[in-house]
């Protein structure tokens, strides 16, 4: 005979979309869900791409994606491209950590068999408790301090990085088209004379 508890240990074992799903980590302000289809085109084919929010900070800055392929073939096709080469955006490499996805990490995942969750107010009355909560909020406070001079210091690197990219891409495209004009012009045959 099969218990509810077995049942439940069967779906959250069973949980198919987390075979084929990669969790994509340090991702830049500037990815979106076509960056991302874009980049793993060439092994994988994107079904979708999950935005994991920070509610720690108060930009909607995506630093981390769930991406869902179409079979467990193609996820690990991507994690091996992903942590053999550089991601690549905008024409420069991105250090972008890859993993296979976890059930833990998604919403509409069945419920972990065998956890029981209880919550309860705790009052200065429960003494210890109390002054345990007590510490903890004094430091989730200052870990959301720390949080965020981290993240302007990465906005400003990124804003660095972003125009550093695109002025070596204005070179790159000037170099390429100054040396079109001369190959169009006929100059290039005068280049390469002896005597000039």
């Amino acid at each position: 005979m099969v218990t509810s508890d077995e049942d439940a240990k069967k779906a959250y074992a069973d949980f198919e979309k987390v075979r084929r799903t990669i969790y994509m980590d340090h991702l830049s302000p500037q990815v979106t869900s076509s960056v991302i289809k874009a980049a793993l085109a060439q092994c994988a084919n994107v079904v979708d791409v999950e935005f994991i929010v920070n509610y720690t900070i108060p930009y909607d800055i995506p630093s981390a994606a769930l991406v869902e392929l179409d079979d467990e073939i193609q996820a690990k096709a991507a994690l091996d491209l992903m942590n053999d080469f550089p991601f690549i955006i905008g024409g420069m490499p991105r250090p972008v950590r890859a993993t296979c996805a976890k059930p833990e990490m998604f919403r509409e995942r069945p419920p972990r068999p065998g956890i029981k969750k209880e919550f309860r107010w705790v009052k200065q009355e429960d003494g210890t408790e109390y002054e345990g909560m007590k510490k903890l909020r004094i430091l989730a406070k200052r870990q959301e301090v720390e949080n965020m001079a981290l993240i302007k210091n990465q906005l400003e690197e990124e804003k660095k990085l972003a125009k550093q990219q695109q002025e070596l891409l204005d070179g790159n495209y000037n170099k390429y088209e100054m040396l079109e004009n001369v190959v169009q012009n006929g100059n290039m045959k005068s280049l390469a004379q002896p005597g000039r």
